[in-house]
């Protein structure tokens, strides 16, 4: 029996996982998706388990996971030997991470608010050079605008 493959073009896995095609080839050459069959011609040729393993690595990607975080989770996800513990430890270890960085723009929008507050309150209209916000970014702060020391 002829089980027929279905075959995507580099332009065809592309558009089907949303993945462009410089990425793919990328993806390829640091070995998260294995390296493409060749036609004759040279062609890539891809099959629906790379389709599979490329929307993959994109939610992951999308989710903010690094290509060494996402290379452990593919490596995770064939596992049948290793814990799904290392997978929610990865996802935990990375929400902390956003977590942080939220932390730090809330630090960040309440600083610039009350830039654009103190400039509505003081200089909307005068000549840009007396802005307060230039002013204000000018002086010495103990603290940055995203809370480091």
């Amino acid at each position: 029996m002829n089980v027929h493959i279905p075959v995507y073009s580099i332009g065809a896995l592309a558009k089907a996982s949303g993945v462009s095609a410089p990425t793919i080839r990328f993806y390829e050459e640091i070995g998260l998706i294995p390296k493409a069959r060749r036609s004759n011609a040279g062609q890539r040729h891809y099959e629906e388990a790379d389709l599979s393993r490329l929307i993959f690595i994109k939610q992951c990607r999308d989710f903010g996971f690094g290509i060494e975080q996402v290379r452990v989770l593919l490596d995770l996800s064939i596992s049948q030997d290793r814990d799904c513990v290392e997978t929610r430890d990865i996802a935990q270890g990375h929400l902390d991470e956003v977590r942080q960085k939220l932390e730090e723009l809330r630090a960040l929008e309440t600083r610039l608010t009350a830039f654009v507050e103190r400039c509505n309150e003081a200089c909307t209209g005068g000549p840009g050079s007396d802005c307060v916000i230039f002013k204000d970014l000018a002086e010495p702060k103990q603290r940055s605008c995203c809370g480091a020391a």
